[in-house]
């Protein structure tokens, strides 16, 4: 989360306001442990049921206005709603059967994110892969946690689960201000070259009603499917043809591609320079992580070149609210290094890391008017930024995909160029056009009349 965070609020908004955001994360973290430690002996004087009412209205509100969403957000909004309200009645629901099954559901994701944890450490090998790999087996022991009964007999999992989220968030913040105290660059981005926030200005226009229109100046991200750019006719696996490869009738594989245009010139397309050996004998070898495994890639000159060799792109996530500057700062260094690795240096990962570069401080910079903590408001309450922390985490422990990125690329567009959110907000906007529709109507009803005498 610090990461990401960093990014997209931009490391001089974050230095001018460490010492409140290390203020709030001390309160956090002690609020967390708190709750938690109260939840321990079985006698609760947190106010669950209160916060289950809470809970079921924010549920209900979202379920009620979802429809109005477009594209991924409508989704997101089913899915938070639903999760919400489900949680709600289940706490209501009170008991022993409640909180039971409410504590089954915690201890299986917490089970099954930490033994694909460990499984990625030990095959990718990436990065710091011992730490993934102690964080992994934490995740199994709290899942152990979460299944036995002691030692509140259940009663305790939905303050087991707040405290836990509080104190893990109060201690993020409290690493991020001291990350961004004194930081000379984003700590966020690998070799990124520093550059004053004082030369972007902020936007005119803070939310948007929709993506960018064909004719707007934006940036482009392009994703070869691996089904639609399949040579035949995929398979049907879903999530496999979709986050890693697909396969034709004749059993040819596909994996897809990615690649990134910018207005201003930039296009990143990485390819192996030779077709790498993808045997099953070496496939095992090839998802390491390690130097060895680099082969020479080139980068590819132009879209219009390479969709004329090849296809268009099957899928487009296009954002306005980006830096020209920083994404060729990070394009002049990356371009330096033409090697190509399977796992971390392909063209899925060239194109995340350079979709984060010109994406640096997007969210400060439209919020910064509003002040500080209206601007980690609003990037902490939308939906995306949690399913873009998801998927870059099991990006960055697995591999980069092209369906990684182009759902990776969606949520951050979301976050870069905000739609109107909030049940509130999206109610009052129903409201208003349901207003305009019936004076239309009325005025063109006035019309008609006047017509006929």
């Amino acid at each position: 989360m610090m990461r990401l965070t960093m990014i997209l609020l931009g490391i001089d908004f974050l230095r001018s306001h460490w010492r409140g955001l290390r203020r709030f994360g001390w309160i956090t973290l002690i609020a967390g442990i708190v709750v938690f430690l109260d939840a321990l002996d079985g006698s609760l004087y947190f106010p669950i049921e209160p916060f289950a009412c809470l809970l079921l209205f924010e549920g209900a509100a979202t379920l009620m206005v979802a429809h109005s969403g477009m594209g991924g957000q409508r989704i997101l909004r089913y899915v938070k709603g639903a999760a919400f309200s489900l949680a709600a009645l289940l706490i209501l629901a009170g008991h022993h059967h409640g909180n039971f099954v409410l504590s089954v559901i915690f201890g299986l994701l917490f089970f099954f994110d930490g033994t694909l944890q460990i499984a990625s450490a030990v095959v990718v090998r990436y990065r710091r892969w011992r730490p993934a790999l102690w964080g992994g087996i934490a995740e199994i022991a709290l899942a152990i946690f979460f299944f036995q009964p002691w030692p509140s007999n259940y009663e305790g999992t939905v303050p087991y689960c707040l405290g836990l989220g509080l104190a893990f968030a109060g201690w993020n913040l409290f690493i991020l201000a001291m990350r961004v105290k004194n930081a000379a660059e984003n700590p966020g981005l690998k070799g990124s070259v520093f550059m004053a926030e004082a030369d972007h200005l902020p936007p005119d226009v803070v939310e948007w009603d929709g993506p960018p229109d064909d004719d707007e100046r934006a940036l482009t991200v392009h994703v070869w499917t691996p089904v639609g750019s399949a040579a035949g006719e995929a398979i049907p696996r879903p999530v496999i043809s979709r986050y890693i490869a697909a396969v034709d009738r004749n059993g040819v594989i596909s994996t897809g591609h990615a690649a990134l245009e910018s207005p201003g010139g930039v296009y990143i397309s990485l390819y192996p320079a030779e077709l790498i050996d993808q045997s099953p004998d070496e496939f095992a070898r090839l998802l390491r992580a390690t130097p060895e495994n680099n082969v020479p890639g080139i980068f590819q000159p132009d879209y219009a070149t390479e969709s004329a060799k090849w296809c268009p792109s099957t899928r487009k996530v296009r954002i306005r609210n980006y830096s020209e500057a920083r994404l060729k700062a990070f394009w002049e260094s990356y371009r330096q290094n033409e090697s190509y690795n399977l796992t971390y240096r392909n063209c899925s990962s060239s194109v995340a890391r350079a979709l984060e570069a010109a994406l640096e401080g997007a969210v400060g910079r439209l919020w910064q008017k509003r002040g500080f903590w209206m601007a980690m408001g609003k990037l902490m309450s939308t939906p995306e930024l949690w399913v873009a922390l998801q998927l870059r985490k099991r990006a960055e422990t697995m591999a980069w995909t092209p369906g990684l990125v182009l759902d990776y690329a969606r949520a951050l567009s979301m976050l870069a160029d905000p739609r109107p959110t909030g049940w509130l907000n999206t109610s009052g906007r129903a409201l208003k056009k349901m207003l305009q529709r019936r004076v239309a109507w009325g005025k063109g009803k006035s019309g008609e009349e006047v017509t006929e005498d």
